[in-house]
């Protein structure tokens, strides 16, 4: 039978190759605008196509359901590896201490939270994939992909030559960018260029636009109006932010030193609000599943030298005591746990508000302490990412028959790939993280919310203006009340609230960058309104070339000019 063909080498190949090509560009849009993409449906087309094309002139058998399974769990696992912290705690780490770290240490360090979450993920498979009724949204939208192009081989093509064409365009856009001339960033007038509102000529951020849909591109045009053309002109007249004398252009890296603050608050108390209160609702409804799975020696074996792994590298790292290290793994577990029931349920991972109510916790059990702070909470948030990666694929997994054993191979082999080369980005991107990152050019949104709320833990909010404690509460109060209504509406008035999590972003990115995610969301939007299937079968096709055209041409450019 076709099908017992799974894990191949040419199915661990594929996907680690179109891991390694892809994980760079999670690495730049991560650093950019704080959210990445999800590579499973990428990696899907192209594999497909790629072994269509050329498994008979190769002499190759078919490629088979269970050879594209591999292949996306495989490349997905290697891209989501941004999840270990190379966008957020890391770099926050050592915007705050100094400390940089060398090159293998910190391959180590990514991979073993990684490594954590692929075996508490393998734990609670039984229970929320097999006898639970989540839906896992993401892994449904693969696993129906792969269906149709399974059914249809032709539409693949398709949806390929899309993304291939996309993906050439903003290359090529990118590229005269930056080595023939510099597009204009055009804004009316002196003024709102100073608050950041210029149109910026990045088909990526287009691309994201088109991702994120019209719901949360609107919210990031709301939050982008209320913070860069509310309150930042209302601080600089006020004198509570001070411009140098000699100030032209964007502003950025001056009033996200004031903005960051009530974003950083809105979008905090929204997710744990809305998280705590599903969690509340699941447990009055109850769970078909008992969660009990029968023990096995290498998943057990695998779990514990995961545990080991990460409490040694903590201790070695970062000098954070024994003690406090074997902490990070029952609340990584947990809060893992609680990220992959949310994902089950929406498919939007939380993996923010995971790291920082792990911030949160770690600040009471010791305050003052850096490092724990940043590097303990990491644990949860690196294990809670793939956890939720290799949740989603299981799902898929699940339905077309496909062993889980062999897909924790596929994982596991994925974020080895994903750690060597995200930290070679990376570091090969910022090679100065305290003179580079929360400017106008590297945002890194991620970066400055963990920093916040690491600074907020340590230093204590007395250290903090009364103006910006009073913006603080104001947006914590925003964010409650959001986070509630996002929790307890029913899906259809869902459309009509704000999106807590966009416009809280949106004070902590550039308005240009709202303003260009807006205009994709808003152009998707128009396309389903003239032809719903047509967007169905190319907006996201299109969208994910833009991204990746995009983002690998930038990391491209950046290590040419590092190296001339």
């Amino acid at each position: 039978m076709s099908e017992s063909r799974e894990l191949t080498v040419r199915a661990l190949a594929t996907g680690l190759l179109l891991g390694a090509l892809l994980t760079p560009s999670n690495i730049y849009s991560g650093l950019k605008i704080g959210w990445s993409f999800n590579m499973s449906i990428i990696a899907l087309l192209v594999g497909f196509a790629f072994w269509q094309l050329l498994a008979g002139a190769l002499g190759q058998p078919k490629w088979t359901l269970h050879e594209s399974n591999i292949n996306q769990t495989t490349a997905s696992s290697a891209a989501s590896i941004i999840s270990g912290g190379l966008v957020a705690p890391i770099p926050a780490y050592t915007l705050l201490t100094g400390q940089q770290f060398d090159t293998l240490p910190l391959i180590a360090w990514v991979f073993s939270v990684s490594f954590l979450g692929i075996w508490v993920a393998w734990y609670l498979r039984r229970s929320l994939v097999v006898e639970s009724g989540l839906r896992f949204p993401e892994g449904m939208a693969t696993l129906e992909t792969m269906q149709q192009i399974y059914s249809h081989g032709r539409e693949a093509l398709r949806r390929l030559a899309v993304l291939g064409s996309a993906a050439l365009l903003a290359g090529l856009l990118k590229a005269i960018d930056v080595f023939v001339l510099t597009l204009p960033r055009w804004a009316p007038n002196a003024a709102l260029e100073r608050l950041t509102f210029t149109l910026e000529p990045s088909l990526l951020l287009v691309g994201f636009g088109g991702i994120i849909g019209l719901r949360v591109g609107l919210s990031l045009l709301l939050g982008a109006a209320l913070a860069w053309g509310v309150i930042a002109p209302a601080l600089l007249s006020l004198g509570a932010v001070g411009l140098p004398v000699d100030a032209e252009g964007p502003q950025f890296s001056v009033l996200i030193e004031w903005l960051l603050w009530p974003g950083v608050s809105l979008m905090v108390c929204a997710t744990l609000t809305s998280l705590g209160l599903r969690l509340l609702r699941d447990r009055r409804e109850g769970s078909r599943g008992d969660g009990r799975q029968r023990p096995a020696w290498m998943p057990a074996l695998g779990l514990l030298g995961a545990a080991l792994l990460v409490v040694v590298l903590q201790t070695q790292l970062f000098g954070i005591h024994p003690l406090m290290a074997a902490l990070s793994i029952p609340l990584a577990v947990l809060l893992a746990m609680v990220a992959a029931r949310v994902v089950g349920a929406t498919g939007i991972p939380p993996i923010g508000a995971i790291g920082q109510l792990s911030q949160l916790s770690f600040g009471v059990i010791a305050p003052g302490q850096v490092a724990i702070n940043l590097m303990s909470a990491n644990t949860a948030g690196g294990a809670a990412g793939q956890c939720t990666d290799l949740l989603n694929d299981f799902r898929v997994g699940h339905v077309i028959g496909a062993s889980p054993s062999r897909q924790v191979v596929a994982q596991c082999l994925g974020i080895l790939v994903g750690s060597l080369v995200g930290v070679l980005v990376y570091k090969a991107l910022i090679p100065d993280p305290q003179t580079m990152l929360v400017t106008n050019e590297w945002p890194a949104p991620a970066v400055a919310t963990w920093r916040a709320v690491a600074e907020a833990l340590t230093g204590g909010l007395g250290a903090l203006a009364m103006d910006i404690r009073w913006a603080m509460l104001a947006g914590g109060v925003c964010g409650i009340a959001l986070g509630a209504l996002e929790a307890l509406l029913p899906a259809r008035q869902l459309r009509w609230l704000p999106s807590s999590a966009a416009l809280g972003l949106a004070f902590i990115i550039p308005a240009s960058i709202s303003l260009m995610m807006t205009f994709g969301a808003v152009l998707a939007w128009l396309v389903a309104t003239r032809s719903r299937s047509l967007a169905e079968r190319f907006v996201i096709a299109a969208a994910a070339g833009l991204v990746a055209g995009e983002s690998i041409t930038g990391v491209g450019a950046s290590l040419w000019q590092l190296l001339r």
